[in-house]
């Protein structure tokens, strides 16, 4: 191969010419994939707090404890089913409980004192009105109505208790009946009858 190779300038010795101008291709090449930019073009460095995650950790460790101890008790729920004799366990032990029920207890208890209280007030005042004095006034204002009246009292009320309910089918059956001219009265007899 050192016979094919062609040097730049004349050379002694083609071989070690060529070896020397390889030497110095490799030492360039080296050089130039090892050079370093002038410019800094590199991002900042991702700080280690976004780098590790601790908290993201953190919510993973939490999560696999709670898997894991969600798995132990069904191992214990399925190595009680395996244990017992095939009886059914549906009853649910854990009882719901309000976290702040003693406070609605307490208020619950602090109004109906309070109304226990109002109700007691309003019990003992006495009345401010004097209901004697309007039942004497009434009675009085009822025995002149009936000295100054003409009728008996309550006759309106027994007229209005003899009358009778027409329906709707016979008052429409009737008004068609009475629009005929025969059965018309006259307007001298209905006055009649209305002073009667």
């Amino acid at each position: 191969m050192h016979r094919s190779y062609q040097p730049l300038k004349p050379v002694t010795n083609r071989y070690l010419q060529q070896r020397w101008d390889h030497n110095e291709y490799e030492n360039h090449r080296r050089k130039v994939i090892s050079a370093l930019p002038v410019v800094d073009n590199k991002g900042m460095r991702t700080p280690a707090h976004v780098q590790l995650k601790l908290k993201k950790m953190q919510w993973q460790d939490e999560r696999l404890s709670i898997i894991d101890r969600d798995n132990r008790l069904l191992a214990s729920n399925l190595a009680d089913i395996v244990c017992s004799k095939g009886l059914v366990d549906h009853r649910n032990q854990n009882h719901l409980r309000s976290l702040n029920a003693d406070k609605r207890r307490e208020e619950l208890l602090l109004v109906g004192r309070q109304n226990r209280a109002i109700y007691q007030r309003i019990t003992a005042r006495q009345s401010e009105y004097r209901r004697q004095l309007w039942w004497d006034d009434w009675e009085r204002t009822e025995r002149r109505r009936d000295q100054i009246s003409q009728h008996r009292r309550g006759l309106a009320e027994k007229q209005r208790a003899s009358r009778k309910v027409k329906f709707a089918a016979a008052q429409s059956s009737e008004s068609s009946a009475s629009c005929s001219n025969t059965d018309r009265p006259d307007r001298g007899t209905r006055d009649a009858n209305q002073r009667q």
